[in-house]
């Protein structure tokens, strides 16, 4: 599979977005924003060698929104012929006429523009025959399988290459537009010794297919970490330090993320209501919000609604020192927006102490439980309480002991964020927000 070139795709959605400007202007609309976008992709899955799904996927489609003063109306279409976006925009605009008025409502201010657009390098396309994708997800379960001949099963593996171009243009005068690429292989595997079944998986996932990990790595990761779950305990009801790894650590940041958002605040729904300012972490923590990232996972020249994304300090010596906003949710609570319309871009956790190796990190936990995986949605983002289901080690002396499965964690995330005692060395990079290992003084186990 390969995708045409970028400049055509673009030029093709410039000119759709112009057309829909153009006729909602024409429709007496006092402001109004277009969004023109096409994706495209091929996604293939084996398990036990055998061809389970193979997808091609080819999208395109057009979102319009007017404004007739403080009425908003908005319509899309999956059709970017000319008459389908001139219906479009007359769809929307009949809608804004019924719509009552919101004095909140409207385009992002002028000043908040993107005005120079930035080439971060997001755009890698991956020449992936439909044949050859089925072969390297063979490779990856194959290379699992032959890791341990407790490896009794497969839920299969897959590779996946995606492109997305997207034009985004309003009455302000901005118009612009790029291709993103994101592609992944992952494999999910099977051990089991007696009536003892675990299973356990692994990824990868880059903008670069040159930058993805060996899919026969992949697969052998997951086989090494199944087989590692097996022979696991429960353990009775307690409290003791709790560490996350990264790709579940990743977790406890995105409710922070939710959490102070700007809907979130001025639903008045949050469990960190109006916070900006207190001190949420120690003080070694900070986090920023890095957009510029070149190939990151995260990066963006610019928000959903063309405003510019810019490097900021999120949390500085554990003190949040704002909130993450659009348009719309600033003027709800008085301010101006972040450019975080769409969401947070490439946030990045780091400790001012210095973060520890995987020895140094144990060794730090002492006697505790490491998190690996994490199920169910048991996470209140009113009241900040958390409580979910969880597997992992049991970690005594700085040393792995056993697997663990079959218990829940809980607490409140308010004292959970303030009992952050180190973080780890081993960042993930493979989401929006970057993080290494976090390890908590104390949680709640429930067991036994």
């Amino acid at each position: 599979m390969q995708p045409p070139a970028a400049p055509g795709a673009i030029r093709q959605l410039t000119d759709v977005a112009s057309l829909a400007l153009e006729e909602a202007r024409r429709q007496g609309a006092s402001q109004c924003e277009a969004d023109a976008s096409l994706s495209q992709g091929l996604s293939v899955s084996v398990r036990l060698r055998e061809v389970d799904t193979l997808e091609y996927q080819r999208d395109r489609g057009l979102g319009v929104t007017v404004y007739f003063g403080q009425r908003k109306g908005s319509a899309s279409t999956a059709d970017l012929a000319a008459a389908a976006v001139r219906e479009t925009v007359e769809k929307a605009c009949a809608i804004a006429r019924y719509t009552a008025e919101d004095p909140y409502a409207g385009l992002v201010e002028p000043e908040a523009l993107a005005r120079e657009i930035p080439d971060l390098d997001l755009d890698h396309t991956w020449d992936l025959a439909p044949e050859r994708a089925i072969e390297l997800a063979r490779e990856c379960e194959a290379a699992g399988l032959g890791v341990d001949a407790r490896i009794t099963n497969s839920e299969g593996a897959s590779v996946s290459s995606q492109r997305h171009t997207g034009v985004y243009g309003n009455s302000l005068g901005f118009l612009a537009g790029y291709s993103a690429t994101s592609h992944s292989v992952s494999c999910s595997l099977i051990a089991q010794a007696g009536d003892d079944m675990q299973r356990d998986y692994w990824y990868t996932i880059a903008r670069d297919p040159a930058e993805l990990e060996a899919v026969a790595s992949v697969g052998r990761t997951a086989g090494q970490r199944a087989v590692a779950r097996l022979g696991a305990h429960r353990l009775t009801t307690r409290k003791v330090p709790v560490a996350f790894t990264p790709d579940m650590a990743r977790g406890l940041f995105r409710h922070l993320v939710g959490a102070i958002s700007g809907t979130s605040q001025y639903r008045k729904s949050s469990f960190l209501l109006n916070a900006a300012g207190e001190q949420i972490f120690p003080a070694f923590l900070q986090m920023q919000e890095r957009p510029h990232i070149r190939k990151a996972l995260a990066s963006s020249p610019f928000d959903h609604e063309g405003a510019a994304t810019r490097d900021r300090e999120l949390v500085r010596d554990g003190v949040l020192r704002g909130y993450v906003l659009g348009s719309y949710s600033a003027r709800r609570l008085g301010m101006s927006t972040t450019g975080n319309a769409g969401g947070i871009h490439n946030l990045i956790v780091t400790s001012a102490d210095g973060a520890l190796d995987a020895a140094g990190f144990l060794a730090r936990l002492d006697t505790g439980l490491l998190v690996t995986e994490l199920m169910g949605q048991g996470v209140n983002g009113v009241t900040g309480d958390y409580s979910r289901g969880a597997s992992g080690f049991w970690v005594e002396h700085g040393a792995i002991v056993y697997p663990v499965h079959e218990i829940t964690i809980a607490g409140n995330l308010r004292p959970m964020y303030r009992h952050i005692v180190a973080l780890g060395d081993d960042y993930d990079l493979r989401g929006g927000i970057r993080t290494g290992s976090v390890l908590l003084s104390e949680m709640t186990i429930a067991g036994e």
